[in-house]
């Protein structure tokens, strides 16, 4: 695999990891390993990602749950504090505020047990993601929001290729545009692979597994 190497923002405690080789999702192949374990499990990066994303919800936008994939719990929760802090710009100053995860079930369908949808349904639900690549992980959790009578308000995420995911806007710190050359290709237009180039690692929301 390719040398790390760090992109950073304005905020110094915010920076992304990349490593660029060839490499294989659930739905795709990129060019890029694009590397949100510390942002995630670490409370500091989990703090300083949270207080970015937060940003484009604090003033405008009805929050009643925040719902996590890709183990975004502790940037969640850190987002929840902040929205509700006693402070005139947010809305959700002193509101209670769910943070919750699915339970997935076969083909990557999303569910929630009886004593867990009483947090979705009537619900103002933001979708909190590591990254959206294809959206297809985004839209499973909207569909399951959707079925169970919630109201998808946006999706946030670390680092994503789109800017909305079925009419919902989608927030992140980091595009493409700070990659500069990021391509991502359906397996079977790969042209890594029609070239013959051997795929480095296996990538998912956990991490990766060098091939």
């Amino acid at each position: 695999m390719g040398e790390e190497y760090l992109i950073r923002t304005k905020n110094s405690e915010v920076n992304l990891r990349v490593k660029k080789g060839h490499f294989a999702t659930m739905h795709s192949h990129t060019n890029y390993f694009v590397d949100v374990t510390t942002q995630k499990m670490n409370l500091a990066e989990a703090k300083a990602v949270a207080k970015e994303l937060s940003e484009s919800y604090r003033s405008k936008t009805i929050i009643d749950s925040i719902l996590c994939i890709d183990g975004m719990e502790v940037v969640a929760t850190c987002m929840a504090q902040i929205i509700t802090e006693d402070h005139y710009l947010n809305i959700n100053a002193n509101q209670p505020i769910n943070v919750i995860s699915p339970e997935y079930i076969s083909g990557g369908q999303m569910m929630f047990r009886d004593n867990h949808t009483p947090m979705i349904t009537g619900k103002n639900v933001l979708v909190v993601a590591a990254s959206v690549t294809t959206g297809k992980s985004a839209l499973a959790a909207m569909d399951a929001i959707n079925y169970y009578g919630g109201n998808v308000v946006g999706v946030a995420a670390i680092f994503a290729t789109v800017g909305e995911c079925d009419g919902h806007p989608v927030s992140s710190i980091f595009d493409p545009n700070d990659l500069g050359d990021y391509q991502s290709y359906k397996p079977n237009r790969c042209p890594f692979c029609g070239e013959g180039k051997k795929i480095e690692a296996l990538v998912n929301s956990y991490g990766y597994s060098k091939l």
